[in-house]
């Protein structure tokens, strides 16, 4: 039986960037799965906002969590348990498939995916960071920790999956058994396409993420976003600045149809 492939995100607002990425990995992926909250992470009720023409794709399950996140001051375990909620919908999945879980806007090559044999227990995709432009590439994040993949037999919690399978275990010494050590690196592993929203939806995914130290006024404000992008400035203001480069190894779709994507190209 051949080996299929999930692909799993959590979802928020996202609807441009998940457009894009079902249409870059619809031929490789056997199903995507979705899982949105009537809540954000900071407990906050918040409207359904992943498009509904979308649910009726074949190889598209969505799910809802409904439940109201009990930890008021925790929005991190809030976040893990609409992730952990992807995991209990999976027993359809067989112990050898592979689970991908993504932000929305980590994407994967298509072509890695095409070819990816799993020798170790885990994965992790080193991709490409842009920051609010397609191609306004972020050298000082990248390459990007991003992607995470695991047989779904190996899949124990998809938030440890994203918080605790990192290159920096490889640097530690063998006696340290508390680091999960068996990890594959999948270079050259796609794309990372952060903040590629306008100013006022930077500002609201601000406004109700788990990093609740950006949501000051000082890196929320809408405007405050508006100049950062202008001056291709890091939102944190960490002093980093994003260079314009040229649209080459970019996913097939996006250059065929650049002239959808052009609000988002410099």
């Amino acid at each position: 039986m051949k080996r299929k492939l999930i692909d799993c995100i959590t979802f928020f607002q996202e609807n441009f960037i998940f457009k894009l990425r079902y249409k870059i990995l619809k031929d490789v992926i056997n199903e995507f799965i979705v899982c949105e909250s009537i809540y954000d992470h900071r407990g906050r009720k918040k409207k359904l906002n992943f498009d509904k023409k979308f649910i009726k794709k074949k190889k598209i399950r969505y799910l809802i969590y409904k439940k109201k996140f009990p930890f008021r001051n925790s929005p991190w375990q809030n976040q893990a348990l609409q992730r952990e909620f992807i995991l209990k919908n999976i027993d359809h999945i067989n112990d050898e498939d592979y689970i991908f879980f993504s932000d929305p806007d980590e994407i994967p090559d298509p072509k890695k995916l095409r070819s990816i044999v799993l020798k170790h227990k885990y994965g992790i995709f080193l991709q490409k960071n842009f920051n609010y432009k397609f191609n306004l590439y972020n050298e000082y994040e990248s390459p990007w920790e991003g992607t995470r993949v695991s047989k779904k037999k190996n899949l124990k919690s998809i938030d440890d999956l994203r918080q605790k399978i990192l290159i920096k275990n490889l640097r530690y010494p063998f006696w340290r058994i508390d680091k999960e050590k068996s990890i594959q690196i999948i270079d050259d592993g796609g794309w990372h396409f952060n903040n590629i929203l306008s100013p006022k939806e930077i500002s609201l995914k601000l406004k109700s993420f788990a990093h609740t130290e950006f949501s000051h006024d000082k890196f929320s404000n809408s405007e405050v976003i508006k100049y950062k992008i202008k001056k291709k400035s890091d939102l944190f203001e960490r002093g980093h600045t994003y260079k314009k480069i040229k649209l080459k190894a970019f996913p097939r779709i996006l250059l065929k149809e650049i002239k959808k994507y052009k609000k988002f190209l410099l």
